[in-house]
């Protein structure tokens, strides 16, 4: 189904840039929230994601208060 990706609704911030957020999506993470129960290696797996992504969640994680899985 072309365009899914694009039309599931997230609370992702768009400077983390479309192949990541697709990333994000089809790996099933819908909102920031569910980011707390991965860590940092699990989503440098993800094809299209990537270390910039990880600088921007990691920051905007850490604006709330929450972050990664150790």
């Amino acid at each position: 189904m072309k365009g899914k990706s694009s039309d599931t609704v997230h609370d992702f911030p768009s400077t983390i840039g479309k192949p990541a957020k697709r990333a994000l999506l089809a790996a099933g993470y819908l909102h920031l929230q569910d980011l707390t129960s991965a860590t940092e290696q699990d989503l440098l797996k993800l094809h299209g994601f990537g270390p910039k992504a990880l600088r921007i969640l990691r920051e905007t994680l850490a604006a709330q208060g929450k972050s990664f899985k150790s």
